[in-house]
């Protein structure tokens, strides 16, 4: 068995760029033959990316898909291929994958179960596939079995799990696999990224090799294929619970191919990284793809000098500086799109200045100590950096609605609408900039802001795309401190001198987020228990009395105003800018979190809450 070389690979794959996904599958497929590759399992719907959504349903797109298998199969001569693509029998549509042996498919294999929960969504689209039910379909003119099957490749008897299959426990197929006595289980996936999940992955791999005494190989998409979710194009073998390879996680190319004989012993692990690492990593990568994938020249940001934005404009700097490393300087710009290659000393400092345009949108609520913060982020990783004052767009409209309604405006009398004025007179501005540039706006929301509402519709939550909504603001304040150090990026020193405040109210007002809303650290306590586990706010009272030491009546309010705040703000969420999926759960309502945009507020269960 050790004379056989089997490979995972993985590919960045984009919906309905059908002669893309077919040429970066062909690379990957050349690669493998060059690395004297014998088996080759690519991801699940690699032909036509996970995230292809309601084409699946239509009759055109999977049968597409299949005449785009025809048209790999030429390169696959002398290599047996697995890959991904949906299958339409009359009215039902299943996720499978192809088995190409020596350029002949000889077999379909279906996934049994599907994915439905947190950003999933699979049982709209797909219908699982019957244990140990074998059919035959039409396929070049032949009739190809479909189903529960495995193959055999001269002495290796292998099968498939697809995915989620595998996360089924005693009702995976694995177990069946091993009743048929397989040698090897492929896993080809497509698993989205959330900070810590590749350790999961990790033991789910390690325990099915022990569990099956198999090899076991993992395959998983790279890349933001379609705006939210990322797949980090993890790839793992391990055999008998030992772990025996992994290879480097959110990779900037589009494909790449880890090859293994099939024996026991380890051959080349990559490291797990801390979670402020896989932050930065996936969000810088998710940044590159909807750049180039939108057929965007770069992104501009309103830069207040604060944690969020601060965030953000070092993530671009992050996927400038990682792209650089991988791809080099010509491969970077010409993924991008970019025509005029830096020619200086510094290229990073150069494509920034292209790629990244920020503004500084002072008010007289403004303070000399977020502007020099801003400055001195923006000259610091070079990006551009304009500022100018909005008091006479806000003086203009406050002005105008004065008259209008014959009074004038006071702060003790009309604070949320002084407020979110200034707010919203940055956005007309900031979006010629991006009009100008043919750019993206960053909109700077956290997912801490989400949850309570903390934000301004068509101000602060004006963009593009919000790459910081789906973490909380308490991770984003000490990742900034990590990033500081462990980043080498000094321009945040004044950042992180700063308390976070929106800077709406007078100076003399001494506004900050946690004296208006609670302390983050309790925010995420909260919404962890309440969105992420489904708590009522009885259960986290009794559970944070016990974990917080906080006075009952402030906890008790603090639960309250989350939960008020919560439901009276769902709109917002339903109009917030795209997010990426980054943490173990969000707050976003087409992907992880569906709630009632009217509601009764849970007036009884707050209630309730008195009574004790």
């Amino acid at each position: 068995m050790s004379s056989i070389k089997i490979a995972g690979a993985t590919v960045n794959q984009t919906p309905l760029d059908w002669s893309g996904n077919l040429n970066r599958i062909i690379l990957a497929i050349e690669e493998a033959k060059r690395q004297e590759v014998e088996i080759l399992c690519l991801p699940e719907l690699a032909i036509t990316g996970y995230g292809s959504e309601d084409l699946f349903l239509s009759y055109w797109y999977p049968k597409k898909a299949l005449a785009q298998l025809e048209l790999l199969l030429p390169h696959c001569h002398e290599i047996t291929v697995a890959v991904g693509l949906p299958i339409r029998i009359q009215d039902k549509v299943y996720n499978c994958v192809a088995v190409i042996e020596n350029s002949e498919v000889t077999g379909f294999v279906a996934k049994q179960f599907m994915a439905i929960d947190g950003v999933h969504y699979e049982f709209r689209w797909f219908t699982p596939w019957i244990a140990n039910e074998i059919v035959d379909i039409e396929f070049q003119g032949k009739q190809v079995p479909l189903g529960d099957l495995t193959f055999q490749h001269k002495e290796i008897h292998f099968g498939f799990e697809i995915c989620e299959d595998a996360w089924r426990g005693k009702l995976r197929p694995g177990y069946r696999l091993c009743d048929r006595q397989v040698d090897l289980i492929f896993n080809p996936s497509a698993s989205h990224f959330a900070m810590g999940k590749t350790a999961l992955r990790k033991e789910l791999v390690k325990e099915s090799s022990a569990s099956f005494d198999c090899f076991y190989c993992y395959a998983n998409l790279l890349g933001n294929e379609t705006g939210r979710m990322i797949f980090d194009g993890e790839i793992l073998l391990a055999k008998s619970g030992q772990l025996l390879s992994r290879n480097r996680l959110l990779s900037y190319e589009d494909f790449q191919v880890k090859s293994f004989y099939l024996e026991p012993k380890t051959q080349d692990i990559a490291p797990i990284n801390s979670k402020n690492e896989e932050f930065v990593q996936a969000s810088a990568l998710a940044l590159f793809d909807y750049m180039r994938k939108s057929r965007s020249t770069g992104f501009v940001l309103s830069l207040s000098g604060g944690a969020d934005s601060s965030s953000i404009a070092i993530l671009v700097a992050e996927m400038v500086k990682r792209g650089i490393s991988e791809l080099g300087l010509d491969g970077f710009c010409k993924k991008t799109g970019i025509k005029t290659i830096p020619t200086s000393e510094n290229p990073e400092q150069e494509l920034m200045k292209q790629i990244l345009t920020t503004a500084y949108q002072g008010t007289k609520n403004s303070s000399e100590d977020t502007f020099a913060s801003a400055e001195s982020l923006a000259n610091s990783i070079g990006a551009t950096f304009y500022h100018w004052e909005i008091d006479e767009e806000v003086k203009s409209y406050t002005t105008k609605i004065e008259k209008a309604i014959g009074r004038k405006l006071t702060w003790e009398q009309d604070d949320i609408t002084l407020q979110n004025i200034q707010a919203r007179s940055r956005s007309p501005i900031i979006w010629m900039l991006a009009n100008i540039n043919n750019a993206l706006l960053l909109s700077t929301s956290n997912r801490s802001e989400g949850d309570v509402g903390y934000a301004t519709m068509d101000g602060d939550t004006s963009g593009s795309i919000s790459p910081i909504a789906a973490v909380d603001k308490f991770f984003i304040l000490n990742w900034l401190r990590w990033a500081e150090k462990n980043l080498d990026r000094p321009g945040l020193a004044k950042v992180n001198s700063l308390q976070p405040t929106a800077e709406l109210r007078p100076l003399e007002r001494t506004q900050t987020d946690e004296k208006d809303l609670m302390p983050y650290a309790i925010i995420v306590e909260i919404e962890k228990l309440a969105i992420r586990d489904r708590r009522s706010p009885m259960d986290i009272y009794l559970l944070l009395s016990e974990e917080i030491d906080l006075n009952s009546t402030v906890l008790k309010g603090y639960i309250k105003k989350f939960f008020q705040l919560w439901s009276r703000n769902q709109w917002k969420r339903e109009r917030l800018a795209p997010s990426f999926h980054l943490d173990e759960f969000n707050v976003d309502p087409k992907t992880w979190y569906r709630f009632p945009i009217l509601s009764g507020g849970y007036a009884e269960e707050l209630a309730q809450l008195d009574q004790l």
